[in-house]
């Protein structure tokens, strides 16, 4: 018998296991090793009360206490994060992009510069990182370290046993929550931390659901989005409420996107079995606060910052120019949007939306200030915009160039929540995937599959509003 038909065999064999075969071969040998304890060895009587480990584990791993926990401590982290990072971003906005920019343009007006060298240099590039930093530094600053500190203090590993039965029966690894949740803060560190699964079919899946995880740079335009949107239609006492609910009903709706995919990557290109892994709980621990902070800061939010604003720069550079260049007396930039807008409607969104999501490929975090840029300078400008320099509005001011110059609705604004859930991966992230898989085709895949997802589902939400009458 050669080697191949011993495995067809075994093959063979293994699919004709009952369901829950593996699990229950773990769970006797555990058993057995119990009941060996209890004969084999005698323990000093420390009172009828359990161990402190034990009752956290009744509760983190219950069948439904567990999910609730579990919800309810990521959704604090959530929110911890969102809110925490406002001041700092705030404060990082006014000294880089407010005070730094005008600093900066106010050094370069007594040398000999061409005005399209300072425009694209200060308006172009600067400006654009200067967004990305305050827009990524603090929200990652905080996530960063609490989700270390979670992991030290030894929830990640009952978060993937809660987890675990959920994507076993989407064909993945149960590992695959844990890279799903570090792809919230950043979806370049998702990618990486799919490397503790050891198998490459579900690391694969891994990775190519890791984009339905909403990363930092993608808050802001969910948190905008809800908060000017969604929440005015409650009253004022519950709209921050409802633009909250709203964003995270987004984060969750990835969740289920994440697990809607990898069942059917799992029973198509990527078909296979789920892998039977024990997963040991560790022991409680105390987390190290300043070993957390140090390798939160230090290992993971600056480097994914240094390779943020490395794919930001080319990007700013992108914006001034196709918003300064004309061809027939307009703009590059005008002449885009002419084209992206039939798309843009069938999406229901515009071809501004379109033209922001393209440029800003390399960084997410420039989106908003991109469209808001676009808007006042191919359309009514409103407040004085300048052409190719992004825009930075209050609340009530970037309600009325969306609605009045841009002719916003509720619609585009759901649709572009969707669509921000629902779309490629930014360049960092396409070039992480390329470099844990070395395939150009399982890269083309991760990148063309969530926009095919967001292009779906925004036409299909466009096409139901416009019928029921909502648009």
């Amino acid at each position: 018998m050669t080697g191949f038909s011993i495995l067809d065999r075994a093959a063979r064999l293994r699919d004709g296991l009952p369901e829950g075969f593996r699990d229950e071969v773990v769970e006797s040998l555990y058993s057995d090793a119990a009941r060996i304890t209890e004969t084999s060895v005698t323990e000093r009587d420390h009172g009828t009360r359990p161990p402190l480990d034990r009752l956290l584990d009744r509760a983190l791993t219950h069948r439904v206490w567990g999910f609730a926990t579990m919800g309810l401590l990521f959704f604090a982290v959530f929110w911890f994060t969102i809110s925490g990072a406002a001041g700092p971003s705030g404060l990082l906005s006014s000294v880089l992009v407010d005070h730094g920019h005008s600093r900066l343009h106010a050094v370069a007006a007594p040398l000999p510069l061409p005005d399209w060298v300072s425009g694209l240099l200060l308006d172009g590039v600067y400006l654009s990182t200067a967004w990305v930093v305050a827009v990524m530094l603090p929200p990652m600053a905080i996530f960063f370290p609490l989700f270390t500190l979670l992991e030290d203090f030894g929830y990640l590993p009952r978060v993937a046993f809660n987890l675990d039965r959920l994507f076993a029966k989407a064909g993945a690894h149960g590992k695959q929550s844990l890279s799903m949740m570090m792809g919230y803060g950043c979806n370049a560190a998702g990618v990486t931390a799919t490397r503790i699964i050891d198998s490459r079919r579900e690391r694969l899946i891994a990775i190519i659901t890791n984009n339905f995880s909403v990363c930092n740079g993608r808050w802001p335009t969910l948190i905008l989005m809800g908060t000017i949107f969604i929440g005015a239609l409650a009253p004022p006492a519950l709209a921050g409420v409802i633009a909250a609910a709203s964003v995270v009903t987004v984060a969750f709706l990835g969740v289920l996107v994440t697990l809607l995919v990898s069942w059917a990557l799992s029973k198509t290109v990527l078909r296979g079995h789920s892998s039977t892994y024990s997963l040991e709980l560790p022991p409680y621990r105390p987390p190290k606060v300043w070993r957390t902070l140090y390798t939160s800061l230090i290992d993971r939010t600056l480097k994914v910052l240094r390779r943020a604003v490395v794919m930001a720069a080319p990007a700013g550079a992108v914006v001034w120019l196709i918003s300064n260049v004309t061809v027939a007396e307009a703009s590059i930039a005008a002449h885009l949007v002419g084209v992206l807008d039939p798309l843009g409607w069938v999406l229901g969104l515009n071809g501004i939306i379109l033209l922001a999501y393209l440029v800003a490929i390399p960084a997410n975090e420039i989106i908003i200030p991109t469209i808001l840029m676009l808007t006042t300078t191919l359309g009514p400008n409103l407040f004085d915009a300048q052409q190719g320099v992004m825009l930075e509005l209050g609340t009530a001011q970037t309600h009325t160039v969306l609605t009045q110059a841009g002719g916003w609705t509720l619609l585009t604004a759901v649709n572009l929540m969707l669509f921000s859930l629902l779309h490629n991966p930014c360049s960092t992230t396409v070039l992480t995937i390329w470099n844990e898989t070395k395939s150009p085709k399982w890269t083309t895949v991760a990148t063309l599959l969530p926009i095919a997802l967001g292009f779906a589902v925004t036409a299909l939400t466009a096409t139901v509003a416009r019928l029921a009458g909502w648009a």
